[in-house]
Protein backbone atom coordinates (compact mmCIF):
# COMPACT_ATOMS: atom_id res chain seq x y z
CA UNK A 1 0.00 0.00 0.00
CA UNK A 2 1.45 3.52 -1.10
CA UNK A 3 0.35 6.62 0.74
CA UNK A 4 1.13 10.19 0.66
CA UNK A 5 1.23 12.57 4.37
CA UNK A 6 1.79 16.17 4.88
CA UNK A 7 4.95 16.80 6.29
CA UNK A 8 5.49 20.70 7.53
CA UNK A 9 9.16 21.41 8.45
CA UNK A 10 11.29 20.25 5.72
CA UNK A 11 13.29 22.65 3.87
CA UNK A 12 16.37 20.92 2.55
CA UNK A 13 18.12 17.67 1.57
CA UNK A 14 19.47 17.17 5.29
CA UNK A 15 15.22 17.17 6.84
CA UNK A 16 14.31 14.81 3.99
CA UNK A 17 17.40 12.13 5.04
CA UNK A 18 16.38 12.63 8.68
CA UNK A 19 12.73 11.92 7.66
CA UNK A 20 14.00 8.67 5.51
CA UNK A 21 15.61 7.15 8.27
CA UNK A 22 13.25 7.92 10.53
CA UNK A 23 10.88 5.89 8.77
CA UNK A 24 13.43 3.37 7.27
CA UNK A 25 13.69 2.69 11.19
CA UNK A 26 10.29 0.95 10.83
CA UNK A 27 11.18 -0.86 7.90
CA UNK A 28 14.10 -0.87 5.87
CA UNK A 29 12.66 -1.90 2.71
CA UNK A 30 10.20 0.68 2.52
CA UNK A 31 10.35 2.57 -0.61
CA UNK A 32 10.26 6.40 1.00
CA UNK A 33 9.72 9.24 -1.61
CA UNK A 34 10.24 12.89 0.05
CA UNK A 35 8.94 15.68 -2.00
CA UNK A 36 10.71 19.24 -0.57
CA UNK A 37 8.20 21.60 -2.73
CA UNK A 38 5.04 20.05 -1.93
CA UNK A 39 6.06 18.88 1.75
CA UNK A 40 5.06 16.03 1.17
CA UNK A 41 6.13 12.31 1.77
CA UNK A 42 5.16 9.40 0.02
CA UNK A 43 5.81 6.01 1.74
CA UNK A 44 5.44 2.41 0.28
CA UNK A 45 5.90 -0.48 2.50
CA UNK A 46 4.69 0.45 6.04
CA UNK A 47 1.06 0.47 6.66
CA UNK A 48 0.58 1.83 10.21
CA UNK A 49 -0.42 5.65 9.80
CA UNK A 50 0.28 6.08 13.99
CA UNK A 51 3.57 4.39 13.40
CA UNK A 52 4.02 7.12 10.60
CA UNK A 53 3.08 9.58 12.88
CA UNK A 54 5.40 8.77 15.26
CA UNK A 55 8.51 8.41 13.65
CA UNK A 56 8.01 11.71 11.73
CA UNK A 57 7.27 13.44 14.90
CA UNK A 58 10.56 12.11 16.55
CA UNK A 59 12.66 13.00 13.54
CA UNK A 60 11.59 16.54 14.27
CA UNK A 61 9.05 17.49 11.87
CA UNK A 62 5.03 18.27 12.19
CA UNK A 63 2.95 15.11 10.81
CA UNK A 64 -0.05 17.06 9.17
CA UNK A 65 -1.76 13.43 8.23
CA UNK A 66 -2.67 11.79 4.49
CA UNK A 67 -2.63 14.60 1.83
CA UNK A 68 -5.98 14.22 -0.26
Amino acid sequence: MTNTYIVDGMTCGHCAQAVTNALKSLNDTADIQVDLEKKTVTVSGIDDDAAISEAVEDAGFDFKGKAE
